[in-house]
């Protein structure tokens, strides 16, 4: 059989989907080919969105018109804004979600997208012509041509499962691996190397004592992930947390002989941020327990997915030593931990776009890059599906620079480092975080999407509505003043200094001390400003904007200074042929890794580890030239 298409994405994961979505809703021609439809964007590991920087980048894909958030607001089952003690820059949405509602509505998402077919069958081999690639062949034979194939199989790459001394084909449990694919693009020049990942037992609720559990409520009043008009979650679920002893870490070293990872059946490595139980307690040896989180996977099951407790120990071993955690003395599982391990490819043989270096036409996003986490996955499906599509019209690539998005970030990290172990964002992975904050992603994001016709002129209109509000509330604060009498004895019982004569609101709000809500105590005027938009769905983020953007405008300024005078080095071009072994003045290791990585811009060089300032002196001198 025989099919065309203007773009095939492979795998239908959360890059997967973002991918095909994208590129379906600028015009392309899709298909999504997935082993397993009714498994669309499923959450094989932790069943939540979100969390420090990863909610970031969830928020940032729906300010550019993507579905991720509008999916986790409609499948939350609790959100949490997490890192709320320390400053803006930090605070990260996270939502627990209903794992089998998430998947869901993904499904019946890509279903109502224009120029978007779902096929399931697995692709066996892509087909090249050139060295462009050209189309996909299938396991149930068919032959299906495209301009374009974007990849995202995830973990199913020669999949391997392994669970004590049992091991089995598989990317993920009770699902078949996927097989010739590294194979081939390892004949044609790639770099493909293996990675371990693993996931905790999931236990039955009804065998838990949950009265001897500590609860973690979300959220009093939650938020949501959309800045479309999705609505909060209602009747929340909690988690709770759970505590590792010293008889539990006892009973798991009895079977560390057993274990894959420790007599070496498992050749990738595992990621450093999210170590197996057997590892953390093997690398911290000192401490007498670990903490653990327990979270429901959905609304109607009794499943509950045990966070921190990740194991490929023999199944005996991870039960006998749940059954010595408090609570869990009766515990029954639904599916042990295990680990699994797979290939990727080394995404320093990416462009920025994500397109390979080697072959034309083929994209690389999600877990085959070597990140982990739905969040990244989906980050960079939303990127690939986006550029798989302006060069199929002819357009020039869209690329996010590390000042505009924590995505942009993600992207040159793995363009340009290149990963030895599974790779998570970090909000300290970025370096202008102030102007990265997860309350301003529709603000940095939603007007270059627009222009792609991504984001659609309702996102706009609506983004453009909540600016003038902002700067009518903005423009009361930084114009009205305070006389001492109205303001003094509310500073004071705040902790801070009186005032000598009058101030604007403004000022007052730089005050660590003062709170928004403080100065419309203390200024009728300005609670008339603000109450005149508390019909709007998004009042409440509007005036916390409008506070962060106050309080923190010194430190937002010079971020914006320092952003914009290094980025003149990533608007400096670098020709793909440019011959870096011919200038001696660059040291030996930049002369081989400039040779290898082939950076697109000046910017991109100045990045590559073993690169020092020193040498990308050297490169603007030639570049003068």
């Amino acid at each position: 059989m025989f099919l065309d298409y203007d773009i095939v994405v492979v795998g239908g994961g959360h890059a997967g989907c973002e991918a095909a979505a994208a590129a379906a809703n600028l015009g392309s021609r899709v298909l999504l080919l997935s082993m397993q439809i009714d498994r669309m964007a499923y959450m094989s590991c932790n069943p939540a969105m979100g969390g420090v920087a990863k909610g970031q980048i969830v928020r940032e894909i729906d300010a550019m018109g993507g579905y991720s958030g509008i999916i986790t607001d409609q499948a939350a089952l609790q959100f949490r804004m997490l890192n709320r003690s320390k400053g803006p820059a930090m605070w990260s949405p996270r939502a627990q979600c209903d794992m089998w509602q998430f998947s869901s509505a993904w499904r019946q998402t890509l279903e109502s997208v224009g120029n978007l077919d779902i096929r399931q069958d697995t692709v066996t081999s892509l087909l090249f012509e050139n060295n462009k690639v050209v189309g996909v062949r299938t396991l149930c034979g068919a032959e299906i041509h495209a301009c374009s194939v974007i990849l995202t199989a995830g973990t199913f790459l020669n999949g391997k499962i392994h669970i004590g001394e049992k091991s089995c084909p598989g990317g993920r449990l009770g699902e078949s691996a996927s097989t010739g694919l590294s194979e081939q693009l390892s004949a044609m020049g790639f770099d493909v190397q293996s990675l371990k990942t693993g996931t905790p037992v999931r236990l039955d609720a009804r065998t838990i004592d949950f009265s001897v559990l500590t609860e973690q409520r979300g959220d009093e009043n939650p938020s949501k992930f959309s800045f479309s008009d999705t609505l909060p979650v209602r009747d929340q679920l909690s988690c709770y947390l759970v505590y590792t002893n010293l008889e539990v870490h006892d009973i798991l070293r009895t079977g560390f002989d057993r274990s894959p990872m420790f007599t070496g059946r498992i050749k990738g490595r595992g990621p450093r941020y999210c170590p197996s139980i057997e590892d953390k307690i093997e690398r911290f040896a000192d401490k007498d327990r670990h903490q653990l989180f327990l979270e429901p996977c959905g609304r109607y099951s009794h499943e509950y997915y045990l966070n921190g407790f990740s194991s490929s120990l023999p199944e005996e071993i991870q039960v006998a030593a749940l059954h010595k955690i408090k609570g869990f003395e009766h515990a029954k599982i639904y599916r042990p931990g295990y680990a699994i391990e797979y290939d990727y490819f080394n995404p320093t043989q990416l462009q920025a776009s994500l397109e390979s270096k080697l072959v034309e036409n083929l994209y690389l996003a999600g877990q085959v890059n070597g990140t982990t986490g739905y969040e990244e996955a989906a980050g960079q499906g939303f990127m690939a599906g986006i550029n798989a599509h302006l060069k199929l019209v002819g357009k020039d690539s869209f690329v996010l620079q590390r000042s505009q998005a924590y995505i942009g970030v993600l992207i040159d990290d793995l363009i340009t480092k290149g990963v030895d172990e599974p790779y998570r964002m970090f909000t300290s992975r970025a370096e202008y975080r102030i102007l990265l904050r997860q309350d301003n992603a529709d603000e940095r994001l939603t007007p270059l999407s627009h222009q792609l016709g991504l984001a659609s002129g309702n996102r706009m209109r609506r983004l453009e509505k909540k600016k003038r509000q902002e700067a009518s509330v903005k423009y009361y604060l930084e114009n009205h003043k305070l006389e001492p009498s109205q303001a003094n004895a509310r500073l004071e019982s705040l902790g801070t200094a009186p005032l000598s004569q009058k101030a604007d609101l403004a000022s007052l709000l730089q005050r660590p001390q003062v709170r928004l809500q403080d100065l419309r105590e203390m200024d009728p005027g300005l609670e008339r400003c603000v109450s005149a938009y508390a019909s709007e769905p998004y009042y409440a983020e509007m005036l916390e904007e409008v506070e962060i953007a106050l309080k923190y405008d010194s430190y937002i300024r010079k971020e914006e200074e320092n952003a914009a005078r290094l980025s003149r080095y990533d608007n400096l071009a670098l020709k793909q042929d440019f011959d870096y072994k011919s200038i001696l003045s660059l040291s030996y290791e930049a002369r081989e890794k400039l040779s290898r990585l082939k950076p697109a811009t000046l910017g991109q060089a100045s990045r590559i580890p073993g690169v020092s300032p020193s040498d990308i002196s050297v490169l603007l001198v030639w570049l003068n030239k």
